[in-house]
């Protein structure tokens, strides 16, 4: 690739992930059979890109990287399962901006977790971020679907800020595809039981959808963010990363009219400058990093 490609590929990616909710939205299937389904396929198109565009020989993995890859496995389910439900109650918006919250977590989690000093820039962070959440809220009330969905989103950021954390730790052993690959299997047995019942019930339509989703938004578009991280440098794909909830709420726009209020598009775009300013001025990322945060979405 040459940066100008490598650029393009990682635009496209971000597209990809920010399709996440659409296609969700689309499939007429519950959260289990979307998650399990989605898992699915994102393990045949991870294996295919492991098998056919392979740039390094696979990690054999000991006790502790199973351990670790076990609980991003779960914790990925529960980022996902409450991800659709969020889509599922209150629009791909509102979902998509709830999970938007990850990096303030992010920013606590590693206080909390490794005693990290937070910095003025971080605290700024969070503050954006909860500024913007209490924007995106039309009123908080539980009684409305809004509501309920930001509150799934907000916990699906959570758990993929722990996801994230848990990528990270082992990020500089295990390769992200050979991860990303064992994470959604663990996907997959873990939603298996509740999805089995429901499977004959998925429509043809709803198996394409899951199908896109699995395929593109997860294998197609984490293999294009590891093979652009040879050219482009790791600081450069977590802004473009952070373009996500951009190119979503504009896909539910055209397509369902999701038409945002003035005062969601404030809320949301103070989220959209926290998760950009905290991309441009995290220290010490690393490419294995920001390709272990992407195998997370």
């Amino acid at each position: 690739m040459t940066p100008r490609t490598a650029l393009g590929a990682l635009h496209i990616g971000a597209l990809m992930f920010g399709l996440t909710g659409v296609f969700g939205k689309l499939a007429a299937a519950s959260p289990a059979i979307i998650v399990f389904g989605r898992a699915a396929f994102a393990v045949l198109a991870l294996a295919f890109f492991a098998r056919f565009a392979r740039q390094s020989r696979w990690q054999t993995l000991e006790a502790v990287d199973w351990r670790r890859l076990l609980l991003s496995g779960l914790l990925l389910a529960g980022h996902w399962v409450s991800f659709f439900i969020a889509v599922k109650v209150a629009g791909v918006a509102i979902a998509t901006l709830g999970f938007a919250s990850f990096p303030a977590f992010t920013v606590i989690l590693e206080g909390l977790i490794f005693r990290e000093r937070i910095r003025a820039n971080e605290i700024l962070l969070v503050v954006l971020v909860s500024v913007g959440l209490v924007l995106v809220t039309p009123a908080f009330d539980l009684a409305s679907g809004a509501t309920t969905g930001l509150l799934w989103a907000v916990a699906s950021g959570l758990l993929f800020a722990l996801l994230s954390l848990t990528n990270r730790v082992s990020s500089g052993r295990i390769p992200p595809v050979q991860a990303a690959l064992y994470q959604n299997v663990v996907v997959a047995l873990c939603l298996l039981p509740m999805a089995a019942p429901q499977l004959s019930e998925v429509r043809a339509i709803d198996w394409l959808w899951i199908s896109l989703l699995g395929v593109f938004c997860t294998g197609v578009a984490h293999s294009l963010f590891v093979a652009s991280l040879a050219v482009i440098k790791a600081r450069t794909a977590a802004v473009v990363f952070a373009l996500e909830p951009v190119y979503g709420i504009t896909v539910a726009w055209l397509l369902f009219d999701e038409n945002p209020t003035l005062r969601m598009l404030l809320g949301g775009a103070l989220i959209i400058v926290a998760i950009v300013v905290s991309s441009r001025l995290a220290n010490g990322s690393s490419k294995k990093a920001v390709a272990a945060e992407a195998a997370s979405h």
